[in-house]
């Protein structure tokens, strides 16, 4: 048997935890995974499941929070809160049907695939814009300095705010993706206080003068027969910067860092990118492979049966999407990185039902545009040393990643 620990941060530095994935979906597919405190919750690893539980809202409910830890089922959840009269602020990550429809209608109009694809001239600008700032040095920061640039920026066009001040969201998003162990109470205290207090600002200042932009829609807006209020927009705004990062930059950092264990498919990559033919099926294989969200967890709101096992009400229930991504059962060579791959009903963006991701349509826009960039604009790009990887058991990349290439002029 393999050695079973899917939520100690250092099972994803270098890479998922693909051996012990692999056993439990032939031995245990819904496991029960013991926790540090005594506690348990159940780790689900196969495809089938997981898009289950990821469909079914009544019975897997994301109150009280899609993380491991916190909140019990009858509990608060970090993601909620009361004021004094009684309202509750939810993020919508954490609601569930109706409500996380209602929420969700509220701002989907931003994220549609006609809108995506009205910012694609924009996000092109965005990749024109961040390689040129590297281009002359011959050498950067793969993460810092590229992959982790483009969500800063476009976040901040969508929301209407700085794209400098988008970058340092960014940079606050790291210590609260980080474990407690790695940076700190304190520095997740820190990063948290100065999310909300840009919030706060942010807040009053798109109200006093608002604007056509995402930030001015919420600030100003109604949610069932209420005005958000400034936590009601604190909440939004935390998932809105944190989220619309984690996926595009987690999924360029280490998606190419695979590609350079893989020369010969980089170089069908770059080939690709010389003849201007779309990168559609490179990137829904990138996402699969990387698996830039590891797990997202639900809470049995009944006494239920999956794949055998009994779940009790309230029990924690763990999908695990880098496994389902690999499951034989639904792809072929699943271990196998093929940028051609045509059938590929990948998981990474959540499998589709309530919460599948609302920025899924922008986030496959500014990969594209980003991975065309690099590769095609950087020659001789190769590593200049190992990934740093991220200090977490809930998304999924490198840190850092130092890069080398031939040095060449700027377009911008």
């Amino acid at each position: 048997m393999v050695s079973i620990d899917l939520y100690s941060a250092a099972s994803y530095a270098g890479g998922q935890p693909h051996d012990q994935f692999a056993w439990l979906r032939a031995n245990d597919p819904v496991h029960r995974h013991p926790l540090p405190d005594g506690g348990f919750y159940w780790a689900v690893t196969r495809h089938a499941d997981v898009v289950t539980v990821g469909r079914d809202h009544e019975r897997f409910s994301s109150r009280p929070t899609i993380m491991i830890e916190g909140g019990e089922a009858s509990g608060e959840a970090g993601g909620s809160s009361r004021t004094s009269n009684g309202d509750e602020h939810v993020m919508m990550l954490m609601a569930d049907p109706p409500l996380h429809t209602r929420m969700r209608r509220l701002v989907s109009g931003r994220f549609t695939p006609r809108a995506a694809r009205a910012l694609r001239p924009r996000i092109a600008e965005l990749a024109t814009r961040i390689v040129d700032e590297v281009a002359e040095a011959g050498r950067c920061d793969l993460v810092a300095d590229l992959a982790g640039e483009m969500p800063s920026f476009v976040i901040a066009e969508v929301l209407g705010i700085p794209l400098e001040d988008g970058r340092a969201l960014y940079h606050h998003t790291e210590a609260l993706h980080a474990t407690v162990e790695a940076v700190g109470v304190e520095a997740k205290q820190r990063a948290f206080g100065e999310m909300m207090a840009y919030a706060g600002r942010t807040y009053a200042a798109k109200r006093a003068a608002p604007t056509d932009d995402l930030a001015s829609l919420l600030a100003t807006g109604e949610l069932d027969g209420r005005p958000i209020d400034e936590m009601d927009f604190f909440l939004w705004f935390l998932l809105l910067v944190d989220a619309g990062g984690d996926t595009t930059r987690n999924l360029v950092g280490a998606g190419l860092w695979a590609l350079f264990q893989e020369p010969a498919a980089l170089d069908r990559l770059r080939a690709r990118v010389a003849a201007r033919e779309p990168l559609g099926a490179a990137v829904e294989e990138l996402l699969r492979w990387v698996s830039p969200v590891i797990y997202m967890r639900r809470t049995a709101t009944a006494r239920t049966e999956l794949a055998g096992q009994t779940i009790a009400a309230g029990d924690r229930v763990v999908v695990y999407y880098g496994s389902a991504n690999r499951d034989p059962d639904v792809f072929d060579q699943p271990d196998r990185l093929d940028l051609s791959r045509a059938a590929n009903p990948h998981v990474a963006f959540g499998g589709g039902g309530p919460h599948f991701c609302l920025g899924a349509h922008l986030a496959r826009i500014e990969i594209e545009a980003l991975v065309a960039e690099i590769v095609g604009r950087l020659d001789g790009l190769a590593p200049a040393g190992d990934p740093t990887w991220m200090a977490s058991n809930f998304v999924f990349g490198p840190a850092s990643l130092p890069i080398t290439f031939t040095p060449g002029a700027r377009r911008g």
